[in-house]
């Protein structure tokens, strides 16, 4: 079992914060806090050096911001980033999204809540709850970019959605409409598990590293349409 624990790397400029993370991750026999970072560019290093599986990245850190430690952590591999901040702005929303978060929690969330993302982000799941999908498709369908004439592009990469079976393609369109596992199970009446293996064979299938891409992919090749 040991060799299971998820390895965090707890980056944030305040020590009482990185001391109530510790706190509340060291209690669970999954988890272990192998590093502390006060700034963004120690982060990297410290990613590098201690090879986490999960790093809580703050957004405002002095010498380097989580956003560009996020990029750079994220670029070469060195663990899944899950950002915290104590700011329900979109902007860093998105911004940490591109980067190559792996997720998003606002630091006002309970203990628990924290803990589940967690171990999502560390067993390789992105942390997008229903009502942040919700946000990005907003955002994407509200503000089309004029500038995006590279938009040509995707379509070719998209034409693999004939590779899907019907089912695993109206299970896209639920997940890109934001709807978590449970949701989808509800509204096609079929388990939570089988839910589960038609979101993994889409993304397999369609080579999607999480919901986040799931959400464009499905705007992108005319799935789903704004407004929806």
């Amino acid at each position: 079992m040991g060799d299971e624990r998820l390895r965090v790397l707890l980056a944030d400029d305040q020590a009482l914060v990185r001391s109530g993370f510790r706190l509340m991750l060291s209690v669970e026999d999954d988890l272990e806090v192998v590093g502390e970072a006060a700034d963004g560019r120690l982060a990297v290093e410290q990613a590098r050096a201690l090879r986490p599986d999960v790093v809580l990245m703050d957004v405002q850190m002095p010498v380097m911001d989580g956003i560009e430690a996020t990029r750079a952590i994220a670029a070469d591999g060195l663990a899944k980033v899950l950002i915290l901040t104590t700011f329900d702005n979109d902007d860093y929303l998105f911004d940490g999204l591109r980067a190559g978060a792996s997720g998003f929690l606002l630091k006002n969330a309970d203990p628990d809540q924290l803990v589940d993302a967690v171990r999502a982000v560390g067993h390789g799941h992105a942390l997008l709850a229903p009502e942040v999908t919700r946000r990005v498709i907003a955002q994407m369908t509200a503000a089309p970019d004029p500038a995006a004439a590279g938009a040509a592009a995707p379509p070719a990469r998209h034409t693999g959605l004939d590779v899907l079976t019907e089912r695993e393609r109206e299970v896209l369109t639920l997940v890109a409409r934001g709807l978590s596992n449970a949701e989808i199970a509800a509204q096609l009446f079929v388990g939570e598990a089988t839910v589960k293996t038609h979101v993994s064979s889409c993304f397999a299938k369609l080579h999607l590293r999480d919901r986040v891409q799931a959400v464009v992919l499905a705007y992108e090749s005319g799935l789903i349409q704004p407004g929806e």
